[in-house]
């Protein structure tokens, strides 16, 4: 059982509002945390609750949604407390009641996140290291963008995997891949821009006034395209979001080919996680790119 009473007191002494001595209900929330609908006397709250040892991954989410929340280009919940009670790490979040979508608010969406990326730094990475899902995202700052995915998104999937024993699977082409990245981004030299970065359709809702709002980010600045290229993965976003996004943000090109490498991060760490036909995916697409590469 979490130690709900020792979380209630910190909550209440970040937040400055009484805070109600248990959840209401537990909430879906994804596969690595306990997240609940709590009570206090400011409103309800979405809290996210993990052992002890999750607090980083919880304080860099909750810098992540202060970085998108600062850009002012797209809603996200607003972060009320973080830290950790008797052994639990705790993450407390404005919540934000889920209406329905819509066309309009996928325009909407693609219309803020064109406005996001267009907000940019002089380097790629950030200023802290965070997750994407529950594995560790390296974000050193770098100047060359190509160095940059291949160092601190391709490597270290690959070398997870192989400690993971997938080695056979994708270790070979995964390395020749790796000496390849920079056939495949030549003559790409993208701004770097703030990215969500885990842009899948899991990680976004539309608000009861059908304002889209963004959540659970793996923030960075890097190439845009990664963030399109994820919207496609897991069935792809309406066609609304699309079109208003391109109109505002054309795409150059090229992206296709992008697409598919940029989305290789995100399988080869579906793999990590999960295993089983996502190592395949993944070793299909390495086989693709090399193909394209020469």
């Amino acid at each position: 059982m979490q130690p709900f009473a020792a979380i209630t007191r910190e909550i209440s002494a970040l937040t400055g509002a009484r805070c109600a001595g248990a959840p209401e209900r537990r909430v879906t929330g994804g596969s690595i945390n306990e997240c609940y609908r709590w009570q206090s006397a400011a409103g309800a709250m979405f809290v996210k609750v993990a052992a002890a040892g999750a607090l980083p991954m919880f304080q860099a989410e909750a810098a992540g949604l202060a970085e998108l929340e600062r850009g002012r280009a797209l809603r996200v919940p607003r972060v009320l407390a973080c830290g950790a009670a008797s052994g639990a790490a705790f993450l407390a979040l404005e919540w934000i009641e889920a209406g329905e979508g819509g066309e309009a608010c996928e325009a909407r969406l693609g219309e803020g996140l064109a406005a996001l990326h267009a907000l940019t730094e002089a380097r790629f990475g950030w200023g802290r290291d965070n997750t994407i899902g529950s594995t560790p995202q390296a974000n050193a700052w770098s100047g060359d963008w190509t160095e940059f995915f291949r160092e601190r998104r391709l490597r270290p999937q690959l070398e997870l995997a192989a400690r993971k024993g997938l080695a056979r699977v994708l270790g070979a082409p995964g390395e020749r891949l790796l000496e390849h990245v920079h056939r495949l981004l030549a003559e790409h030299h993208p701004p770097a821009s703030l990215l969500h970065g885990d842009l899948w359709g899991g990680n976004w809702l539309a608000s009861l006034s059908g304002e889209p709002v963004l959540f659970d980010p793996a923030v960075y600045y890097g190439d845009r395209e990664t963030d399109l290229a994820m919207t496609r993965l897991f069935g792809g976003f309406g066609e609304a979001f699309y079109r208003t996004y391109e109109a505002a943000a054309p795409l150059p090109p090229g992206w296709p080919v992008r697409c598919e490498l940029y989305n290789l991060y995100h399988v080869l760490n579906h793999a990590n996680l999960f295993g089983g036909a996502y190592a395949r995916q993944a070793r299909g697409m390495i086989e693709r790119l090399l193909a394209r590469a020469g």
